[in-house]
């Protein structure tokens, strides 16, 4: 039995202590004492331990104890908690998403002898395992990704809700969007090429532009068009650009009645009300992966991955902490079952091209109820 570290107590890292919690010793640490006690009263079996992971010193002493961490921290802290991490000579599985280049940490992850394992979610995280699969297979020319959770009541204006915080959303819809077009390189602002989509079970929604890739840019410069574009209900779009082009999200503070206040700050406290998804509040999530690639034949193939998948009224978890938290601890458990042995930085794509690992978190995410559902058409080549 396995002692694990679960730094972040938000719905996915819960989900996530609740889960590997079935076959592991379990600790799950976070600066809010009370978001700990509400986990200790839902999961009896996981230790609880406040701590503030910004102390260094703190929190280098504290991995002392532990074999093994997974990292569910905000994405603002992401970069330095796996630095600290790193430091302490402990392997990693991450979810946080935060904005930095985490390979930049691949040189010390190295000598530490450590291996970190990054973006673990459902996307970024399940949709690059696929990709690094299907890599192996195809001469890949084309990789697309839609995605995204949605309540199931919709709520005038905005009809979205979230398990994780709104500045964390807001992120999403600020961070420039990159994406690859005949082979280079395209920065757009998120939000942009908006397109409606029909989904089974859902209808249409509505696609825009997000910085989805992250590491696929690097790791996989040779397909010619790869796009990632987060999936909202019509009309959320148009209501969040009025906020963005008004400057709600500027971080710049501005006076107001001598106080100094940052605007993004008073727009995410206000919209954490709007966007806080409650405990039991149903809600799903939705992907659909799309690859193109040339086969040893000569054909051309298409490959698509569809999920829908719902809030679980048994275990009281939210469709985006199992889709996300669930992808994740199925990668830490090939971890630790030793499916996996390289040291270094690892986006999930460079974990998908080995078969074996493949295989394995498909059926765990199976196991769970967390179905990808796969279609395949090939085009003939025409003589």
């Amino acid at each position: 039995m396995t002692n694990i570290i679960v730094l972040g107590a938000g719905m996915v890292g819960s989900a996530m202590a609740g889960d590997l919690s079935n076959k592991h010793c379990v600790t799950i640490a976070d600066l809010s004492i009370d978001r700990l006690n509400h986990i200790k009263e839902k999961y009896s079996n996981i230790n609880i331990l406040q701590i503030d992971v910004c102390d260094k010193t703190n929190l280098l002493d504290t991995l002392t104890n532990f074999d093994f961490v997974v990292c569910a921290v905000p994405g603002f802290l992401g970069f330095q908690t796996i630095k600290t991490v790193i430091e302490a000579g402990k392997n990693v599985v991450d979810i946080s998403f935060f904005p930095e280049n985490a390979l930049e940490l691949d040189t010390l992850a190295k000598a530490k002898g450590v291996t970190a394992i990054v973006d673990c979610g459902v996307a970024p995280g399940l949709h690059n395992i696929i990709l690094g699969h299907y890599n192996e297979i195809l001469k890949l020319t084309d990789f697309e990704t839609l995605v995204g959770g949605l309540p199931k009541v919709k709520k005038w204006p905005f009809n979205y809700k979230a398990p994780f915080s709104p500045i964390d959303v807001i992120e999403e819809y600020t961070r420039p969007a990159r994406y690859v077009e005949n082979g280079n390189i395209i920065i757009r602002e998120a939000l942009t090429d908006c397109e409606f989509v029909n989904f089974d079970k859902v209808g249409t929604l509505e696609s825009f532009n997000s910085d989805g890739l992250r590491s696929i840019l690097f790791t996989m410069p040779h397909i010619k068009n790869m796009k990632e574009k987060t999936l909202r209900y019509p009309g959320h779009v148009e209501y969040v650009r009025v906020l963005k082009d008004s400057g709600f999200f500027s971080e710049n503070k501005i006076m107001i009645n001598g106080s100094e206040v940052s605007p993004l700050d008073f727009t995410s406290k206000i919209l954490f009300g709007e966007w806080k998804l409650g405990e039991t509040e149903e809600e799903l999530t939705i992907m659909r992966v799309t690859l193109k690639g040339e086969n040893k034949k000569g054909e051309t193939e298409e490959i698509v991955y569809n999920l829908y998948d719902e809030y679980c009224s048994k275990t009281q978890t939210s469709s985006m902490a199992r889709t996300t938290g669930y992808t994740a601890t199925a990668v830490a458990s090939m971890f630790l079952e030793g499916l996996f042995a390289e040291k270094g930085i690892f986006p999930p794509e460079l974990i998908g091209k080995h078969t074996t690992c493949y295989e394995y978190i498909l059926n765990y995410l199976k196991e769970r109820n967390v179905n990808y559902v796969k279609t395949q058409s090939i085009q003939k080549t025409k003589n």
